[in-house]
Protein backbone atom coordinates (compact mmCIF):
# COMPACT_ATOMS: atom_id res chain seq x y z
CA UNK A 1 0.00 0.00 0.00
CA UNK A 2 1.26 3.44 -0.89
CA UNK A 3 2.38 5.20 2.34
CA UNK A 4 0.77 8.44 1.14
CA UNK A 5 -2.75 6.98 1.32
CA UNK A 6 -2.61 6.15 5.07
CA UNK A 7 -0.97 9.51 5.78
CA UNK A 8 -3.60 11.32 3.72
CA UNK A 9 -6.43 9.54 5.56
CA UNK A 10 -4.80 10.32 8.87
CA UNK A 11 -4.40 14.01 8.07
CA UNK A 12 -7.97 14.28 6.76
CA UNK A 13 -9.30 12.71 9.96
CA UNK A 14 -7.06 14.99 12.04
CA UNK A 15 -8.31 18.12 10.25
CA UNK A 16 -11.92 17.02 10.73
CA UNK A 17 -11.32 16.55 14.46
CA UNK A 18 -9.71 19.99 14.69
CA UNK A 19 -12.69 21.57 12.92
CA UNK A 20 -15.15 20.01 15.38
CA UNK A 21 -12.94 20.98 18.29
CA UNK A 22 -12.85 24.59 17.07
CA UNK A 23 -16.64 24.80 16.98
CA UNK A 24 -16.94 23.16 20.40
CA UNK A 25 -14.63 25.84 21.79
CA UNK A 26 -16.63 28.56 20.03
CA UNK A 27 -19.94 27.23 21.37
CA UNK A 28 -18.59 26.97 24.91
CA UNK A 29 -17.19 30.48 24.80
CA UNK A 30 -20.65 31.70 23.77
CA UNK A 31 -22.15 29.90 26.77
CA UNK A 32 -19.52 31.05 29.27
CA UNK A 33 -21.84 33.38 31.19
CA UNK A 34 -24.48 30.64 31.56
CA UNK A 35 -22.15 28.01 32.97
CA UNK A 36 -22.40 25.98 35.04
CA UNK A 37 -25.75 24.85 33.71
CA UNK A 38 -28.58 24.04 36.06
CA UNK A 39 -32.14 23.11 35.26
CA UNK A 40 -33.20 26.67 36.03
CA UNK A 41 -30.47 28.23 33.88
CA UNK A 42 -31.26 25.82 31.06
CA UNK A 43 -34.86 27.03 31.00
CA UNK A 44 -33.74 30.67 30.87
CA UNK A 45 -31.26 30.41 27.98
CA UNK A 46 -31.70 32.93 25.20
CA UNK A 47 -32.28 31.74 21.63
CA UNK A 48 -28.62 32.44 20.83
CA UNK A 49 -27.50 30.43 23.86
CA UNK A 50 -29.77 27.55 22.87
CA UNK A 51 -28.18 27.62 19.42
CA UNK A 52 -24.73 27.55 21.02
CA UNK A 53 -25.76 24.63 23.21
CA UNK A 54 -27.17 22.81 20.18
CA UNK A 55 -23.90 23.49 18.36
CA UNK A 56 -21.97 22.07 21.30
CA UNK A 57 -24.11 18.92 21.41
CA UNK A 58 -23.80 18.43 17.65
CA UNK A 59 -20.05 19.00 17.54
CA UNK A 60 -19.37 16.92 20.66
CA UNK A 61 -21.04 13.95 18.95
CA UNK A 62 -19.32 14.64 15.65
CA UNK A 63 -15.93 14.92 17.34
CA UNK A 64 -16.43 11.59 19.07
CA UNK A 65 -17.55 10.02 15.80
CA UNK A 66 -14.56 11.46 13.95
CA UNK A 67 -12.10 10.28 16.58
CA UNK A 68 -13.62 6.80 16.86
CA UNK A 69 -14.59 6.10 13.27
CA UNK A 70 -11.87 7.98 11.39
CA UNK A 71 -8.89 9.10 13.48
CA UNK A 72 -8.24 5.98 15.55
CA UNK A 73 -8.53 3.59 12.58
CA UNK A 74 -6.35 5.96 10.53
CA UNK A 75 -3.67 5.93 13.23
CA UNK A 76 -3.63 2.14 13.17
CA UNK A 77 -3.53 2.07 9.37
CA UNK A 78 -0.71 4.62 9.32
CA UNK A 79 1.23 2.49 11.81
CA UNK A 80 0.56 -0.55 9.61
CA UNK A 81 -1.28 -2.31 12.40
CA UNK A 82 -3.60 -5.03 11.03
CA UNK A 83 -6.73 -3.90 12.90
CA UNK A 84 -8.95 -2.72 10.05
CA UNK A 85 -11.55 -5.47 10.45
CA UNK A 86 -11.28 -5.82 14.21
CA UNK A 87 -13.95 -4.69 16.70
CA UNK A 88 -13.59 -1.21 18.18
CA UNK A 89 -12.66 -2.60 21.59
CA UNK A 90 -9.67 -4.40 20.06
CA UNK A 91 -8.61 -1.17 18.35
CA UNK A 92 -8.89 0.73 21.61
CA UNK A 93 -6.81 -1.83 23.47
CA UNK A 94 -4.14 -1.75 20.77
CA UNK A 95 -4.03 2.06 20.76
CA UNK A 96 -3.74 2.00 24.55
CA UNK A 97 -0.91 -0.53 24.39
CA UNK A 98 0.90 1.62 21.82
CA UNK A 99 0.43 4.71 24.00
CA UNK A 100 -1.92 6.61 21.69
CA UNK A 101 -4.72 6.68 24.23
CA UNK A 102 -4.33 6.62 27.97
CA UNK A 103 -7.25 4.39 28.87
CA UNK A 104 -9.61 2.44 26.62
CA UNK A 105 -12.26 2.46 29.37
CA UNK A 106 -12.20 6.27 29.35
CA UNK A 107 -13.21 6.23 25.69
CA UNK A 108 -16.05 3.83 26.41
CA UNK A 109 -17.26 6.09 29.26
CA UNK A 110 -17.22 9.07 26.88
CA UNK A 111 -19.32 7.13 24.38
CA UNK A 112 -21.81 6.18 27.08
CA UNK A 113 -22.05 9.81 28.16
CA UNK A 114 -22.73 10.90 24.61
CA UNK A 115 -25.51 8.34 24.33
CA UNK A 116 -27.02 9.66 27.58
CA UNK A 117 -27.13 13.30 26.57
CA UNK A 118 -28.36 12.50 23.07
CA UNK A 119 -31.72 11.87 24.79
CA UNK A 120 -33.64 14.79 26.18
CA UNK A 121 -35.69 14.50 29.33
CA UNK A 122 -38.42 17.13 28.87
CA UNK A 123 -39.77 16.65 32.37
CA UNK A 124 -36.40 16.82 34.09
CA UNK A 125 -34.38 19.96 33.23
CA UNK A 126 -32.03 19.32 36.17
CA UNK A 127 -31.12 15.91 34.72
CA UNK A 128 -30.57 17.46 31.27
CA UNK A 129 -28.35 20.15 32.75
CA UNK A 130 -26.34 17.62 34.77
CA UNK A 131 -25.72 15.42 31.72
CA UNK A 132 -24.77 18.44 29.62
CA UNK A 133 -22.36 19.61 32.30
CA UNK A 134 -20.73 16.16 32.34
CA UNK A 135 -20.30 16.44 28.57
CA UNK A 136 -18.86 19.95 28.86
CA UNK A 137 -16.43 18.74 31.52
CA UNK A 138 -15.44 15.76 29.38
CA UNK A 139 -14.31 17.96 26.48
CA UNK A 140 -10.95 18.06 28.26
CA UNK A 141 -10.74 14.26 27.93
CA UNK A 142 -11.39 14.43 24.19
CA UNK A 143 -8.78 17.15 23.86
CA UNK A 144 -6.31 15.02 25.84
CA UNK A 145 -6.84 12.14 23.40
CA UNK A 146 -6.14 14.46 20.47
CA UNK A 147 -3.12 15.95 22.20
CA UNK A 148 -1.66 12.52 22.94
CA UNK A 149 -2.07 11.42 19.31
CA UNK A 150 -0.55 14.70 18.13
CA UNK A 151 2.41 14.32 20.48
CA UNK A 152 3.17 10.87 19.12
CA UNK A 153 2.67 11.70 15.43
CA UNK A 154 3.25 15.50 15.31
CA UNK A 155 0.13 15.95 13.18
CA UNK A 156 -0.34 19.63 13.90
CA UNK A 157 3.07 20.34 12.34
CA UNK A 158 2.24 18.61 9.04
CA UNK A 159 -1.47 19.33 8.60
Amino acid sequence: MNQNIPQHRLLDAWRECQRHRHFIDYALSSLETSLPLTGERLALLSDAEVQSLDQFVLRFGKLQDAIGARLMPSVLLYLQEPYEDRPMLDKLHRLEKLGYIEDSEQWQALRMLRNRFAHEYPDDPDKNAAILMLAIESVASLEAILKRIDQKLALSSIS
